[in-house]
């Protein structure tokens, strides 16, 4: 079994994976910046370094000092956590390079299902549904503009590489297409080092939904069942919750199949999710897999019983699943919103100090925090601060539960999407579960703050 863990990330995530480690008995060692110096996780770790500066290049980005630290701490293994470096195959090979576990699947897996292109591929291979598109990358807007041509429009035009919805864009015509491509080719070179676009046939209307898999390097794999993420902003998640209140049973169980399929097909190892979009109809269609912890991973937690970091932790360790799909269960009811600093109108990052912080308590509430009374909230990272997660025995109960939690919530001293998600939560959209990816554009007209 692994005994001491370093923790290669900062914020909620950080704290959330030390809490798992003191539970289990494992040593952690923390790593921060000089923007992080007072940030709750430092404090929460057995042992805790300076990485460097404040900018993620000197900070969380920067392999060399991360692995230093490792090795001069003793740690067995490095988890990522999730953004960073979680999903970067050289960080995970330079891991192993130096005698390191690194808790997530292997190298060229993380490689493969990096790159959509690639992804598409190899689920086409294992004979998941796919969206219509074009499965290589496109070599100028000309090509771009032929492909959408023969697939028809809308489109949706995306980065081969990366996520958070940088580089992608829904387009309705040529004249848009042309214009669109080139301004997010160069945004996916930027941020991802990689240039390559690709396109696919707009589903309208659709709904988010994803499979989270454990895998164990004795070729057994288990789903454990949905989430649904389909209330986003700019194509980032704002609400998740688990189970989706739209699938059907049979549905449900399709797509657990077909993830458990995926994963096999690629050999892949430890937690993942294979996300995709769901019409109108039920019918499903691969989007993209994630071969790390996602942010959601609480609500699958609440329905299921487990804790998906020691899940990690132990398949990591060399330990086989130790129960079988028809053992897993599923009770009631979990949604999460992401609490972000940034204006609830326009969206934008809101950093600042903190001065005054109230949280919800009560039956069925869980926080995952990144902040403490006090706490500034730098410009130099994600702006999501803290996860509020409610559970109930039914959606019902725990949309009921969430309103009124999110009525007592109160952070002073800087704008936070509060107001959206009150917002959000108190919609009769939502109440009867019409949670399409268009919600907050369709619904959320006017926040008043």
């Amino acid at each position: 079994m692994i005994r001491k863990i370093l923790i290669a990330n900062r914020g909620e995530i950080a704290s959330r994976v030390i809490r798992t480690c003191k539970n289990l008995g494992i040593s952690t060692v923390a790593v921060y910046s000089e923007a992080d110096s007072e940030a709750p996780f430092v404090g929460h770790a057995d042992e805790a370094y300076l990485l460097g500066g404040s900018r993620v290049q000197e900070s969380y980005l920067n392999v060399k000092k991360i692995l230093e630290i490792a090795k001069e701490t003793g740690v067995d293994a490095i988890h990522p956590g999730y953004g960073f470096l979680s999903e970067n195959a050289d960080f995970a090979r330079s891991c192993e390079d130096a005698g390191l576990i690194f808790i997530g699947p292997k190298p060229e897996v993380i490689q493969q299902m990096g790159n959509k292109v690639e992804a598409r591929k190899k689920m086409e291979q294992a004979g998941l549904p796919l969206v219509p598109g074009f499965s290589r990358p496109l070599i100028d807007s000309a090509e771009a503009a032929a492909v959408a041509e023969k697939i028809g429009y809308p489109v949706m035009l995306k980065a081969s590489a990366g996520g958070g919805g940088i580089g992608m864009q829904a387009v309705a015509n040529a004249d848009e297409l042309l214009k669109a491509f080139e301004g997010n080719q160069k945004r996916a070179q930027l941020f991802f080092g990689n240039g390559d676009m690709f396109i696919e046939k707009l589903i309208e209307k659709p709904r988010h939904i994803e499979i989270q898999v454990l895998a164990d390097g004795f070729g057994n794999a288990v789903y454990l069942w949905e989430r649904e993420c389909s209330v986003q902003r700019r194509h980032q998640k704002v609400v998740e919750e688990a189970p989706s209140s739209f699938l059907d049973e049979e549905t449900r169980k399709q797509m657990g199949i077909a993830a458990v399929k995926a994963v096999k097909a690629i050999g892949y190892c430890n937690a993942g999710t294979l996300e995709f979009l769901v019409d109108a109809d039920k019918n499903f269609y691969f989007l993209e897999m994630n071969t790390r912890l996602q942010v959601e991973h609480p609500v699958t937690e609440e329905i299921t019983g487990l804790d998906l970091v020691e899940q990690q932790i132990k398949i990591a360790s060399g330990n086989k699943l130790d129960f079988t799909q028809e053992e897993v269960k599923r009770e009631g009811h979990s949604i999460e919103v992401r609490i972000y600093a940034e204006d609830p109108k326009t969206f934008y990052p809101a950093p600042g100090k903190i001065s005054g912080l109230k949280l919800p308590e009560g039956e069925g509430i869980r926080h995952e925090l990144a902040v403490q009374n006090t706490s500034v909230v730098s410009h130099f990272y994600d702006p999501m601060i803290a996860k509020l997660v409610v559970s109930g025995g039914s959606r019902n109960e725990a949309i009921d539960r969430l309103r009124e939690a999110l009525n007592t919530y109160k952070i002073d001293g800087i704008k936070t999407n509060l107001p959206l998600l009150k917002e959000i939560i108190v919609h009769e959209a939502f109440s009867k579960g019409d949670t399409t990816t268009d919600f907050i554009d369709k619904y959320i007209k006017k926040i008043t703050v």
